[in-house]
């Protein structure tokens, strides 16, 4: 006679799973901050520019996440540590002066590229953080500014 688990042995078991993968965390170390080596510092970005930047782009693109609640949650925040490393792996604002001139010049002008495309910030993120919804007239200012 086959005997099925019941839900409640399911619920229990699917609970303990939960609890011990959180003993699995994420580094969320902060890094040290060196403002001249800042890409808004660096390239003396405009007092609005500089927040829709902060808002839309720095927690994904620099040293200076600010981590959400759910980035305590496993196996939540596996994805967003991956996440994150891989966004900083493609620019990390924080280490602007670490790239050459010619690699500045590629980065904004990929990063106006991906703006205008509405690829950045993406959806994942924007559904989460309201202040990353930019309006086409915000997206126009950080295109034309990246571009100048």
């Amino acid at each position: 006679m086959n005997k099925r688990p019941s839900k409640r042995s399911v619920l229990i078991t699917l609970l303990i799973v939960f609890v011990a993968i959180q003993v699995k965390t994420t580094d969320k170390t902060p890094f040290k901050i060196t403002p001249e080596s800042d890409f808004l510092t660096s390239e003396e970005a405009p007092q609005e520019v500089t927040q829709l930047i902060q808002s839309a782009c720095y927690d994904c693109h620099s040293n200076q996440t600010q981590y959400p609640w759910y980035s305590h949650v496993a196996p939540v925040s596996w994805w967003l540590e991956r996440h994150i490393n891989n966004g900083k792996s493609k620019v990390n604002f924080s280490i602007w002066d670490t790239y050459s001139p010619a690699q500045q010049v590629t980065l904004k002008n990929e990063s106006a590229e991906l703006i205008e495309k509405k690829w950045m910030p993406i959806l994942t993120y924007k559904i989460t953080h309201t202040d990353a919804r930019l309006t086409e007239a915000q997206r126009l200012m950080l295109i034309d500014w990246l571009q100048e």
